[in-house]
């Protein structure tokens, strides 16, 4: 179905079209009179930014490996 280095190829691709559109989608107001009192911005740790993100690649990445590349054993 897919090779080896055409899936590589086509994920590296997407990962550079998604990572570096360097256009931003949305911006908080300058001053906080703009701002609406309903929501406030919360700060993350950084530890947990890295593991949400460490996870979400990981399950991608098993979507991709179960989709993709899984051969199931021949009965």
């Amino acid at each position: 179905m897919f090779n080896q280095k055409t899936l590589w190829g086509s994920l590296i691709a997407l990962a550079l079209l998604t990572g570096t559109s360097g256009v931003t989608l949305a911006e908080m107001p300058a001053h906080s009179s703009e701002q609406s009192s309903q929501f406030q911005r919360i700060q993350q740790p950084l530890g947990l930014k890295v593991g949400v993100a460490i996870a979400g690649f990981a399950l991608i990445g098993l979507e991709f490996w179960w989709f993709l590349l899984y051969k199931s054993p021949k009965s």
